[in-house]
């Protein structure tokens, strides 16, 4: 076959020979970029989960009982110096008494399970070191409402000793753990509730 008129027999054979396919580009698409966003965002939320699971075992919640009967201790003890009120320093001394008594049950709830309060985590610790309450009672000490800041605060603390106990509570199967729950709870819950009286009336 001739070549047409004007072209050389090269350009001729470089028109007619088969084009190498072009070669695809190392760039990402869209389609790729949205499958990699998408496998990140799981492993993100598999992470979460993990570390959510694991920040609240019952490990964690024993460790999270002692560092806030410990806490809720110190400032009872703080407290003693300043409340005002008779009535009210009264139910300081039964919190003070009530923790020095749970706290000697717990240890041996501790022990049993090779739980160390001591070796929990930095960011457990400083949780459960509650500086915004420390805060507020500093705050109310300040402008002489201590006795009310504190009827509030630690209507408030002691609630939360109290909802955990009942979590914890529901997360074992121990006969031991749920007696010293129970009467950890059953002697703290009118403690709490007159306190609760006491800061609505002093509102």
């Amino acid at each position: 076959m001739n070549p047409p008129n004007g072209q050389t027999p090269l350009d001729y054979l470089n028109q007619i020979a088969p084009q190498a396919p072009k070669k695809q580009g190392f760039g990402l698409n869209l389609k790729t970029v949205i499958i990699g966003a998408a496998g990140l965002l799981v492993l993100i939320i598999l992470i979460s989960v993990i570390a959510m699971l694991v920040g609240n075992s019952p490990k964690t919640d024993w460790e999270r009982l002692s560092l806030r009967l410990a806490t809720t201790e110190t400032i009872a003890e703080d407290s003693d110096k300043i409340i005002k009120n008779s009535q009210l320093r009264s139910m300081n001394s039964e919190i003070k008494l009530y923790i020095t008594d749970t706290t000697r049950d717990l240890t041996a709830r501790l022990e049993a399970k090779n739980i160390d309060p001591t070796k929990a985590s930095t960011t457990l610790v400083t949780t459960e070191a509650n500086a915004a309450m420390l805060d507020r009672l500093e705050s109310g000490r300040l402008n002489a409402k201590y006795d009310s800041t504190y009827a509030r605060e630690m209507t408030y603390q002691l609630g939360t000793i109290l909802a955990l106990y009942q979590k914890l509570n529901s997360s074992t199967n121990s006969t031991a753990d749920k007696e010293f729950l129970a009467n950890a709870y059953e002697n703290l819950a009118p403690i709490q509730e007159r306190l609760a009286d006491f800061s609505a009336s002093s509102e």
